[in-house]
């Protein structure tokens, strides 16, 4: 039994998905004629309150293009030094708008308005970059599944707002921070001016993201998506199953967040373990202590048909999900308990 805790992007579609695929009506989205897709993105835009939305192959398709559209080459956004968007998509900030990023130094991927304000602050003259945009990335993929605090993120728009900034949310993980917050998508989409939300990790989809936004931003969006090699034809196979997750897949999440906390109790107890980041929804991020490498550890646990992913300064970090099953969840208990060194 091999148990793959390296993402909540390795599961697959439920049978309840594969049917809804099976039977969805399709034509070329390219021509805007795919029934399925339309009925997907209205159906996001509706959940959000937001006015349009687009599908996309991917998140960092669907990030980049909303950097894209509120930007222009040579200007300058800011978000957190762990923030997604800066450090595992590629460079696509640089290569494809020509933009720069303002790291701000948060805590587990979150920073403070007054953070933001003291960034946005200073000279404003031919030296320096065009301030255009702010990312805020929830739940925070290197912050080990940290949810911001809504209050927090609203001052953050002031500030946004007194300094005439766009304001984008990277939602890829976004469903697990409504369940565990108790927040609802509404209240997102009357703060943000344009929201990605993936439908291949938590919800389980095998493929896609949306993008939300203005009527005016998702019709500059679809030609950005054209120009990256984004839109596709029949694409409507996969709007079916992002639909279906939609509707069956968001309340189950907290089963996740519940075998991720109980993975963190047990790791609080191993005298291997150094540290363990707080847990608040699907992400745990520990570390082992300097004695005992932790590639070493991630290669025996392999071993093990446990699979596990490195983060760089000796961070571990394990996601639960939706093929992650309460079986494979005792043997993962066991082989951590039992393991020496």
């Amino acid at each position: 039994m091999e148990i793959d805790l390296i993402s909540d992007t390795v599961t697959r579609p439920t049978k309840g998905m594969i049917d809804a695929m099976m039977q969805a009506k399709v034509g070329d989205d390219v021509f805007k004629s795919d029934p399925t897709v339309k009925i997907l993105q209205e159906k996001t835009a509706r959940l959000f309150g937001m006015e349009d939305a687009l599908f996309f192959p991917s998140g960092t398709m669907a990030n980049q293009a909303a950097i894209k559209l509120h930007t222009q080459p040579g200007d300058k956004l800011f978000c957190d030094k762990w923030a997604h968007v800066y450090n595992y998509e590629g460079g696509g900030v640089a290569f494809n708008s020509g933009v720069s990023c303002k790291l701000i130094d948060g805590n587990r991927g979150m920073f403070t308005a007054n953070q933001l304000q003291l960034a946005a602050a200073g000279r404003a003259d031919i030296h320096v970059p065009y301030s255009r945009l702010v990312c805020i990335e929830n739940t925070t993929n290197k912050g080990g599944g940290a949810c911001w605090d809504f209050e927090e993120l609203k001052k953050i728009k002031q500030v946004c707002v007194d300094n005439n900034l766009g304001y984008h949310l990277d939602g890829a993980r976004l469903f697990n921070a409504l369940v565990t917050k108790n927040e609802t998508p509404n209240q997102y989409g009357a703060l943000f001016d344009t929201i990605s939300i993936c439908l291949s990790k938590g919800l389980g989809a095998p493929v896609g993201s949306i993008l939300l936004g203005k009527k005016e931003h998702i019709t500059k969006a679809l030609r950005i998506r054209k120009l990256f090699g984004g839109a596709m034809r029949q694409i409507g196979y996969m709007a079916a199953a992002g639909i279906y997750a939609l509707d069956n897949h968001i309340e189950r999440l907290a089963d996740d967040h519940s075998k991720a906390k109980t993975i963190e109790s047990l790791l609080k107890t191993l005298s291997y373990v150094k540290k363990v980041e707080p847990v608040e929804t699907n992400i745990i991020i520990f570390y082992v202590k300097d004695s005992l490498n932790s590639d070493d550890f991630i290669s025996r646990m392999a071993d093990k048909n446990i699979l596990l992913t490195p983060m760089g300064d000796g961070k571990i970090r394990i996601v639960t999900h939706l093929d992650f099953t309460e079986e494979m969840l005792d043997k993962l208990l066991v082989e951590f308990s039992s393991f020496q060194f």
